[in-house]
């Protein structure tokens, strides 16, 4: 009767002196066996499968004879990138461990994520042995790390976002406060920034996906969020027009939060002008703070919607036949106000075109 491959791998399997004399090959397979690991034994330099555990059918729905053909030279095998590495790993020095992580696909073309484990034994370089583990659990377990980390993170940013900002604002609007209450101010937006900072250093998504790597910006400069809006404009075929008094202030808040709020502004005036109107982006210094307008040479705001343009949901009577939900400014007052700013609505708009106004404190460099 002819021999199972696992049957002969362990028959093949030597037995020298010491430890040897104890474990014979039936035991070194079934401790092979004992975890989800999928052990592989390849004989050099022909590349013909010695040993693979069953756990890699169990696995993967292939067999060893899968396995073989792709190291024979087949490239349409789905195993083929793993039979290419192990041709490369069975090349190495003798002793040298070789890893790669693979994402494969199994029979029923269910994503399959493996690591590889490889080396030629120093004192056998007839063979190439190692390991192939599932990464499935892995991988998870770090998705949902990451997924806590980004909660925890969120969790914590939002009421001291909101602190910063209230401090920024006081500070802002505090000139004529005693020294030692504008001293106080400064020492708790110090204290939020720190906070803010170990967030961004311990807890950040981007944190838990690369170590090592540097805290996120928490500034702006105002010249920065302009240009952005500046390319939306164009972007859209539009003629900017800029009045500018500065440009140079910083402010302080999660950049891409501020972006998006003026993202918002911008594309309320492209969808409510005619497509022929200028949009104006005028910015001044303004109370402590920096205020950046948008104009649009459409109808205005009518008189009815000027209170409720802000309302969550809410669409004036001109937004009939425009696609959107009602979300945008609501959304962009928000964004402001957690970073102490404020969005509005300049009065007296109708007729002459919507002039939102956007206002942060800033810093003057």
């Amino acid at each position: 009767m002819k021999s199972s491959p696992i049957a002969a791998a362990a028959s093949a399997i030597p037995v020298n002196a010491g430890v040897d004399e104890v474990l014979s090959g039936r035991q070194l397979r079934t401790i092979a066996e004992l975890g989800d690991d999928v052990a592989f034994a390849i004989a050099l330099p022909a590349g013909n499968v010695r040993y693979l555990s069953p756990a890699f059918a169990a696995l993967s729905g292939y067999d060893a004879g899968t396995l073989q053909r792709a190291l024979d030279g087949d490239s349409a095998s789905p195993l083929a990138p793993l039979a290419v590495w192990l041709r490369a790993a069975a090349t190495g020095t003798p002793g040298v461990r070789k890893r790669r992580e693979f994402d494969l696909f199994d029979t029923e073309r269910r994503p399959l994520a493996l690591e590889a484990l490889a080396i030629v034994p120093v004192d056998d370089a007839s063979t190439l042995v190692g390991l192939l583990r599932d990464l499935a659990a892995r991988r998870g377990h770090d998705s949902e790390y990451k997924r806590f980390a980004s909660m925890l993170n969120h969790e914590f940013r939002t009421p001291l976002a909101t602190i910063d900002g209230a401090i920024q604002r006081l500070e802002a609007t505090s000139s004529h406060a005693e020294e030692s209450v504008r001293v106080r101010y400064r020492k708790i937006g110090a204290a939020v920034d720190r906070l803010i900072g170990m967030l961004d250093e311990y807890l950040s998504p981007d944190r838990m996906a690369t170590l090592g790597r540097t805290r996120q910006p928490n500034t702006i400069t105002v010249g920065d969020l302009v240009e952005t809006g500046v390319a939306q404009i164009r972007a859209a075929g539009r003629e900017a027009v800029l009045q500018l008094d500065d440009v140079a202030s910083i402010l302080r808040g999660e950049p891409e939060g501020l972006r998006l709020a003026l993202k918002v502004m911008i594309d309320n005036a492209l969808a409510f002008s005619p497509p022929s109107a200028d949009v104006t982006v005028r910015v001044r210094r303004s109370g402590g703070g920096v205020e950046i307008a948008v104009l649009d040479g459409g109808a205005g705001v009518p008189p009815d919607d000027a209170s409720r343009v802000f309302d969550k949901g809410y669409r004036g009577r001109n937004a009939a036949g425009l696609p959107g939900s009602g979300l945008g400014l609501y959304m962009a007052r928000s964004i402001l106000e957690v970073h102490g700013g404020v969005l509005s609505l300049a009065p007296g708009s109708e007729g002459a075109g919507a002039e939102f106004r956007l206002w942060m404190p800033a810093l003057v460099l």
